[in-house]
């Protein structure tokens, strides 16, 4: 038996391992990132009713200009958490980064 053979086959398994778990965090970070953007929407549009409620009655006015800034900031802060996990996902190897791309595309779809 030939001892090169059997180190390519448990490079290989571990390069099979790798993918797997390259999968499981982009399947992670989909599935939360969206349960999270969902739940986020849903407690900005019951805020935004509560705020709309409460103007109407004569409760509070709102400063326009503040929410612009507030918009802005969130904005901001949000792009530069896209370019956090597409930098993260860049230092995967090619094949990591694919499955951890395929991944996130399910961990998309599911979430």
């Amino acid at each position: 038996m030939n001892p090169n053979t059997t180190a390519t086959s448990t490079e290989s398994l571990f390069s099979y391992m790798d993918m797997g778990t390259g999968f499981l965090i982009g399947l992670a970070i989909g599935y939360t990132i969206k349960k999270s953007l969902k739940l986020m929407l849903l407690l900005i549009g019951l805020g935004m009713i509560g705020i709309f409620v409460l103007e109407s009655n004569g409760y509070m006015t709102i400063n326009e200009a503040h929410v612009t800034q507030t918009i802005s900031y969130v904005s901001t802060t949000f792009q530069d958490f896209v370019l956090f996990l597409k930098n993260r996902l860049e230092l995967f190897q090619v094949s990591k980064g694919l499955s951890a791309a395929a991944g996130f595309i399910v961990g998309i779809k599911i979430g």
